[in-house]
């Protein structure tokens, strides 16, 4: 599993991601729960980021880890995500993940859909 704090090339998993994901395992109760990264087409800027929980992976996913907290997501989607950074955001008003994604070349306001 590459350590995705260092790996440029592949997605950057923050503390403040890695935390969270941590907090989201005891919560659960599920050691093995991961956060699962999907860029879709669609959203109103192009393509869609779709955040999941799993405890399961699939043979073309691509595992990135910090800390002990684990990103999963497929070869297609990290074609839109390499250099890119996990966070975790928690604001007076919600708390998200959020991608900061260097490759887009604009975002809607909600920071859901991007485009390249």
């Amino acid at each position: 599993m590459p350590d995705g704090s260092q790996n440029t090339e592949g997605l950057i998993v923050s503390d403040s991601a890695a935390k969270r994901i941590a907090k989201l395992r005891e919560i659960q109760g599920n050691d093995a729960l991961m956060l699962r990264i999907t860029v879709n087409g669609g959203g109103c800027s192009g393509f869609q980021y779709a955040f999941d929980l799993t405890d399961k992976t699939t043979d073309e996913d691509i595992t990135f880890a910090h800390n002990g907290a684990a990103v999963v997501t497929d070869e297609v989607s990290l074609g839109f995500l390499a250099g890119c950074t996990v966070n975790f955001k928690d604001d007076l008003g919600a708390a998200f993940f959020e991608i900061d994604n260097p490759n887009a070349t604009s975002s809607c306001g909600c920071g859901a859909s991007f485009s390249v």
